[in-house]
């Protein structure tokens, strides 16, 4: 080994920083979603999967379709908070998909809001 190949600073980690493109941080947050398509000219698909991050601006998530870059979608995320720790609460966005590969699709969050979750009624609570 040189005494050049010691000396070197790495230089991946600047180049790390630099093309980190992203506004807003991303949080490892894996919850059950629902989606279903907004487009009114076509059929409306709906599916299942989990999310695998959200920030303030996206989420990314699994998804049962591959549909095409600019689809909107409305997605339904349950949320790990409760409403005054009795009521259960759902995260529902509207956006369009930036990109789609392998299974998972990135949502780019246009409108939101917190609606609370509905109960089904089992025998013991009539």
């Amino acid at each position: 080994m040189s005494e050049n190949t010691l000396t070197q600073p790495r230089r991946q980690e600047k180049s790390d920083a630099v093309t980190e493109r992203r506004r807003s941080s991303r949080f490892p947050i894996e919850r059950e979603l629902r989606y279903k398509t907004l487009n009114q000219r076509t059929e409306i698909l709906a599916g299942a999967g989990k999310t695998l991050n959200i920030s303030s601006s996206g989420v990314l998530f699994t998804s049962e379709h591959d549909l095409p870059v600019g689809t909107r979608l409305e997605v339904s995320i349950s949320w790990p908070a409760q409403l005054n720790e009795k009521c259960f609460l759902n995260l529902v966005a509207r956006g369009r998909i930036t990109r789609h590969d392998k299974g998972q699709m990135a949502l780019q969050i246009q409108q939101y809001e917190f609606r609370t979750q509905s109960r089904t009624v089992t025998g013991k609570e009539k």
